[in-house]
């Protein structure tokens, strides 16, 4: 397992990965300036339409995502031949892991002797299951492991191993010191993986938006329809990740078979040899995104430019256009979706609801006991030190990944019943989907805790006595709970609603492609008009089957939750381009101040030791 590629990349073999970056780029490009112009021609919209009141109760913290930073020794196995070794490694706050020789490098700034960004990782801590994984990378060895050349991680079972793996990346071995331990770093480096999985996901940036469509539609052109785990990470990450794919295949016909080795070693140097790959795509990749910036920062104010004048005009063009496609693929539309859709939706709807559901409940219930201590804390008129330690516990809960991962776990309960009901659908995004439940978790925690400290803040003054302010604590408790409840059922809807698009618009789209898309053609003329890349009728297509397919979905959802209205609580999703999405984030928390008890500007000598206004605040 310790060998090598047999012929590492030589120059011309570099070359070659970057010619085949640049084309990616030059098919890639088009397809995001275009969709980059939808984006704004649809914030514009939004911006310009009738505005609808807040959809949310709780403060928005401020907070950016993180992980929380976390160090300590491990034992990494590394070096050729590979051997296990001591090492101190160091989870960053932004996801990265380093690994040092020895605690001291770490302490005085020296650099490490590796790093990563963690995304695409899986974490393993079953030294069978990694092996049976070595096993399948190359399929063709005869399973007989006897005659390989010796290596350490076979000769010396590991107690408690922390395997890193990729699928395109060299795999990372390390070994905790105790069972205590190796939960410690799972737990943290889950975090970081999803961390940085997500970041495209979680930003509300034109851009973002913009970039995960030209993705999907650049794949959609090459044939792959279903959704999938191919849009985790940065946009380099993901350009990357597309084309190791359309790369692999031949990888494995032209290089396996010339590696060195047998069985697990050559296996391991197959993970080696794609490594190197990976690092020229995604050197390749952040070259040709960073050259692309400036244009693409000039575009974004040369469209809000142009669109901003002339967006009535394009709306309704577009209003024309899409009612006249609506009424060429409605039979066929419908057709499909009775036939193909119908049958699964409720089941598929019901599971999602179960999944974030029991995720949010965990969240309330874990909310509500750091509610509950801080109120029994300041019963005990504890010092000010000791309150003030406890309110900054409570203030990082959402960043605990031990308390967190009580809600982490309920939305990976259904992950198995889930894929077997939307693989029929080509949906492979399951991963993406249950990072997604978790980080709409964190940030209620975040969003919920941040309201709490503010009101919390507002309504203890050193007037008070413990007894006092914890009663004004349990005031303010009942009000978060009730904002949590409306904003995790607001949540919840809008959560369905994105994953019911992702599993059935593809798969819609890909059962009309040689039907309703035929009709395109005789809609051009009307968009080519305009002269604008913010419509185009591919778009105004897909934005009617969403429509449609939304209203089925919506339909589903008030029979799962029996609401009366489900639309109300669904502004601002993105599935739905064209919907009003709530303008204002200032919500009540922000606004409101408690109500204080006579006398309270009164120099009253508190019996506890309250900390000064602002002490509260997150």
């Amino acid at each position: 397992m310790g060998g090598k590629p047999s012929s590492p990349l030589d120059k011309r073999q570099q070359q070659h990965l970057r010619d085949q970056v640049d084309a990616l780029l030059k098919n890639f490009l088009p397809q995001y300036r275009g969709h980059l112009a939808a984006s704004i021609l649809r914030q514009v919209s939004r911006e310009l339409g009738p505005q609808e009141p807040a959809g949310y109760q709780l403060l928005h913290s401020k907070k950016l995502p993180r992980v929380r930073e976390h160090r300590g020794p491990l034992t990494q196995l590394w070096g050729h031949p590979p051997q296990w070794q001591p090492i101190f490694c160091v989870l960053r706050g932004d996801g990265r892991l380093e690994w040092f020789s020895q605690k001291e490098e770490y302490e005085n700034g020296g650099r490490p002797l590796g790093s990563t960004a963690l995304t695409g990782y899986t974490i393993l801590t079953s030294q069978r299951e990694y092996l049976h994984l070595l096993d399948a990378l190359c399929p063709d060895s005869s399973g007989d492991h006897t005659q390989e050349e010796p290596y350490p991680l076979l000769e010396m079972p590991v107690n408690f191993p922390l395997f890193l793996q990729h699928p395109f990346r060299r795999h990372l071995c390390f070994s905790a010191a105790t069972g205590e331990a190796q939960r410690s770093w799972r737990l943290a480096l889950q975090g970081g993986i999803r961390l940085r999985g997500t970041v495209l996901q979680r930003s509300q940036a034109p851009a973002a938006f913009a970039f995960l469509e030209a993705v999907r539609l650049y794949r959609q052109h090459q044939g792959h329809f279903g959704h999938d785990d191919v849009t985790l990470g940065s946009d380099a990450e993901v350009l990357t990740t597309v084309l190791m794919r359309e790369l692999l295949p031949a990888l494995r016909v032209q290089t396996l078979p010339r590696l060195r080795g047998a069985g697990r070693a050559r296996a391991w140097a197959w993970t080696e040899l794609l490594d190197a790959v990976h690092a020229v795509v995604l050197a390749g990749a952040s070259a040709g995104l960073r050259a692309f910036q400036p244009e693409k920062d000039e575009l974004l104010a040369a469209l809000e430019r142009t669109i901003r004048p002339d967006v009535d005009q394009m709306l309704r063009l577009r209003a024309r256009l899409a009612g006249r496609l609506r009424a060429e693929i409605q039979g066929p539309l419908e057709s499909c979706l009775h036939r193909k859709v119908d049958v699964q939706l409720p089941r598929v709807t019901q599971t999602l609801l179960n999944t974030v559901e029991a995720a949010l409940a965990a969240v309330q219930s874990l909310l509500a006991q750091g509610m509950d201590r801080l109120s029994l804390h300041l019963r005990g008129k504890p010092s000010g030190m000791r309150l003030r330690k406890e309110v900054y516990s409570f203030g990082e809960m959402p960043w605990d990944p031990e308390l967190m991962q009580i809600c982490y776990r309920e939305a990976e309960r259904s992950r198995g019943r889930l894929r077997q009901l939307v693989a029929p659908f080509g949906f492979l995004g399951s991963r993406s989907l249950v990072f997604g439940a978790q980080d709409l978790a964190q940030q209620l925690m975040a969003d919920a805790v941040a309201t709490f400290l503010q009101l919390a803040d507002q309504c203890l003054t050193m007037a008070l006595d413990c007894n006092q302010a914890a009663q004004q604590l349990e005031k303010v408790r009942g009000r978060v709970l009730k904002k949590f409840q409306s904003d995790s059922g607001s949540a919840q809807r809008r959560f369905i609603r994105r994953w019911q698009i992702c599993i059935f618009l593809p798969f819609v789209l890909s059962q009309l492609e040689l039907s309703c898309k035929l009709e395109l053609p005789e809609f051009e003329g009307d968009v080519l008009a305009v002269g604008s890349p913010a419509l185009t009728m591919e778009g105004i297509y897909e934005d009617v089957i969403r429509e449609i397919l939304l209203q089925r979905i919506d339909r589903e959802l008030k029979k799962a939750l029996g609401a009366s209205d489900v639309s109300c609580a669904l502004d601002g999703c993105s599935e739905a381009p064209w919907d009003q999405e709530g303008a204002d984030e200032e919500t009540e928390a922000q606004r409101e101040t408690c109500s204080r008890p006579p006398g309270s500007y009164t120099e009253v000598q508190p019996l506890c030791p309250l900390p000064p206004p602002g002490t509260l605040q997150s």
